[in-house]
């Protein structure tokens, strides 16, 4: 299962977001779900990186399928609108192929 975490201010902003995991719906190579993910995140990371520049904090690990974002202090509302929007396409998945593969939570921090 992927896990992710998604970090939330006391303003109720997206600032930051933990995955961890691969789906297990299918082999390597075949997992819709694992590469549905995978793209939402890494678009949203490249977006920020490319289109906004906003500085972020960023480290990851293809094996365990780990990435841990965090935007930095003096962030845009257009970030945290990309996190936003990463959110909402993670929420769609986990309703359409369910908690099994994909458990997505909210932590305020």
């Amino acid at each position: 299962m992927v896990s992710i975490t998604i970090d939330t201010n006391s303003a109720q902003e997206y600032t930051a977001f933990h995955c961890i995991g691969h789906s297990g719906y299918a082999e390597s190579g075949e997992d819709i779900v694992c590469a549905a993910v995978s793209v939402l995140v890494i678009n949203t990371i490249n977006s920020i990186e490319h289109l906004v520049s906003d500085a972020f904090e960023l480290s990851s690990d293809q094996e365990t399928g780990r990435i841990d974002f965090s935007l930095s202090d003096g962030y845009s509302k257009e970030s945290l609108l990309l996190i936003q929007s990463m959110a909402l396409g993670l929420q769609g998945i986990q309703q359409n192929y369910g908690t099994e593969y994909l458990k997505l939570t909210f932590k305020e921090v």
